[in-house]
């Protein structure tokens, strides 16, 4: 639940919301339509001398990693600003990379901790792909073909981390690999680049026999899925937090408006119609919060949550959708209106629901978890 916190998580929760009041408004204040790289700068700066920065980077590289319980309420917190400064607190964390030696950690893992470096992870495969990426031993090089529909910030990044399915070069099956694949490796093209509903950059990519060492694999053969869904998993847990701030925004900015003065000659809120959508936005946000906080006590536990994750994903994102649906409904036709603070988390509610997994994906996922592996609880 979110109550009955640690008394330290709590004394963190109010530096965050000084933090917030203090750093956050006053810099968004001054923004437009877009965010400015002096603002980013600064919000950055300052989370740095807070603390928050380090949050999300590993003890080796001067990092206070918090646990998943702080870094959720942190997450949900900043999501009930509504502000996009707050997208910039904490620092990069090594995704896909943690833990990883030699030529990957001094090439890709140390620049991207120091904020030098970016990537980008590449899982999709276009539904038309005959086959899934796929990569042939040649030696000490691995040989890729293949390509990754929806890389989130791919076209600005430096380096593309990938899921390929690799095949000894007789054509036995090796197993699944994560693999760093530089951006200007030769045979590495973007086919297209697009803009989602939410606002998001995405590209599509192709690999034409792209070469890349043997050592660019992350891990051993065979670890590239397990790897994957980990990684997946941190980024839903992620996700469901930003959609439970979502929600605490809306309830915030619709009981404002249905208690003003109305047009009517009483509030809105004196309507029993209104009160009936407003009570049912509060129930499913509290269900969705009591999820959330439940989920992250069993990441920290240490115990498989992978069933946990991915039914706190689906439940979240689709409560932020009707929350946010409803809050419009509230509000009238204004909310519509581009620039909107509800036409935007319309947006980006409905985005939220295909992010690391399509709901119903996730659905047929946590079915076989119980069904067939025997995972999960309630």
């Amino acid at each position: 639940m979110p109550d009955n916190l640690p008394e330290a998580l709590v004394a963190v929760k109010r530096q965050a919301e000084d933090f917030i009041d203090k750093v956050i408004r006053p810099l968004s204040d001054k923004e437009g339509a877009e965010v400015s790289e002096d603002s980013i700068r600064s919000v950055k700066e300052a989370s740095r001398k807070a603390g928050f920065f380090f949050k999300t980077q590993p003890v080796e590289f001067g990092g206070t990693p918090a646990s998943t319980l702080e870094l959720t309420v942190l997450r949900e917190l900043f999501g009930r600003t509504n502000l996009p400064l707050t997208r910039f607190v904490f620092g990069p964390g090594p995704g896909v990379l943690h833990a990883v030696q030699g030529d990957l950690k001094s090439g890709y893992l140390d620049p991207v901790l120091r904020g030098e470096k970016r990537g980008a992870f590449a899982f999709t495969e276009p539904d038309s792909a005959p086959r899934a990426t796929w990569g042939v031993v040649a030696g000490d090089k691995l040989v890729i073909n293949g390509q990754k529909s929806y890389i989130t910030g791919g076209g600005s990044a430096d380096f593309i981390s990938a899921l390929v399915n690799v095949e000894q070069a007789n054509g036995d099956k090796a197993g699944t690999a994560m693999v760093v694949i530089d951006r200007k490796a030769q045979g590495v093209a973007i086919d297209r680049v697009f803009t989602s509903l939410d606002g998001s950059s995405h590209v599509s990519m192709t690999f034409e026999n792209v070469s890349v060492p043997i050592t660019n694999i992350i891990g051993e053969l065979g670890e590239g899925m397990p790897r994957a869904l980990a990684n997946i998993g941190n980024v839903r847990l992620m996700v469901s937090a930003q959609a439970s701030g979502m929600c605490m925004f809306v309830l915030d900015f619709i009981e404002k408006h249905i208690k003003s003065p109305h047009r009517s000659g009483v509030p809105l809120g004196d309507k029993e119609g209104v009160r009936l959508r407003f009570a049912d936005m509060r129930i499913e946000t509290f269900v969705a919060r009591s999820a959330l906080y439940r989920t992250a006590r069993v990441v920290d536990s240490g115990d498989n949550s992978v069933n946990e994750t991915a039914i706190t994903k689906v439940f979240t994102t689709e409560t932020a959708g009707r929350v946010v649906d409803q809050g419009v409904q509230l509000f009238g036709g204004q909310a519509l209106v581009a620039g909107h603070p509800l036409e935007k988390l319309y947006r980006e509610a409905r985005s939220l629901r295909f992010v690391e997994g399509a709901s119903d994906l996730l659905r047929l996922n946590i079915a076989k978890g119980k069904l067939e592996l025997g995972k999960g609880r309630l």
